[in-house]
């Protein structure tokens, strides 16, 4: 029997002087985990002081959505999306480069793809 992990790690994560939300998704996510990770997504903005918020996605490890969590993937941004100034998100995967345009129709501040944790950091950290 092989053990499947799937699911999304939140954080708040302190790069020099600067705070930002972290989100690492993995696996291919389900309805089920976003019944379980929203409550605790929601409780973790509105922890966060700023009113704009900044954060870094990793999807290095995401293999995708079943057609239901990509719903309330949609529902999650379009809930949150006018809380964030800028979403950087970073992966290994050309598909993921295309869901991120997509995504950004939906929310109101700049979400870009890289293809590494350093080169999203140095975007995130200009303006700040």
């Amino acid at each position: 029997m092989s053990i499947q992990r799937h699911g999304i790690t939140i954080g708040i994560e302190r790069v020099e002087s600067d705070f930002f939300l972290t989100l690492k998704l993995s696996g291919k996510l389900t309805h089920e985990d976003y019944e379980k990770i929203t409550p605790m997504l929601d409780a973790a903005l509105i922890e966060v002081k700023q009113p704009h918020i900044r954060a870094l996605v990793d999807l290095t490890e995401l293999e995708g959505w079943e057609l239901r969590a990509a719903w309330d993937d949609f529902k999650l941004g379009v809930k949150h999306g006018a809380q964030f100034v800028k979403i950087a998100i970073y992966s290994n995967k050309n598909w993921q480069e295309t869901a991120t345009k997509i995504g950004s129709w939906f929310v109101s501040g700049d979400a870009k793809y890289f293809d590494t944790e350093a080169a999203a950091l140095d975007w995130l950290n200009e303006d700040a």
